[in-house]
């Protein structure tokens, strides 16, 4: 049984955790928690535990409704999405399906 990157086609995967759809890591935005805030990171830098959603309104209301922020964080209690929720709004223009789009 082959594992690591060749068996799961050559490139990292994550499971969103609105829609619980395993896709490659680049589809997916990193998120983080920062004192009880929920941050976006585009970059994969920040230090803590992180997980991946889809950069995409839709996916961020599915994991709100199934309360999916605290058990990926491992963390109690709910957790502010505000500044994701903003985030996702002001990139709206630029995703699409999980992709990046030109505004041309």
């Amino acid at each position: 049984m082959t594992r690591g990157p060749a068996a799961q086609g050559g490139f990292p995967r994550r499971t969103c955790v609105g829609c619980r759809v395993r896709t490659a890591k680049s589809d997916l935005l990193r998120l983080v928690v920062v004192e009880g805030v929920i941050v976006p990171d585009p970059r994969g830098r920040l230090p803590g535990r992180g997980a991946s959603i889809h950069p995409d309104l839709g996916c961020l209301e599915l994991a709100e409704r199934r309360r999916a922020f605290p058990r990926a964080f491992r963390l109690p209690g709910p957790l502010d999405t505000s500044l994701l929720r903003e985030h996702l709004e002001a990139q709206g223009s630029w995703y699409q399906d999980g992709r990046t789009v030109s505004d041309v």
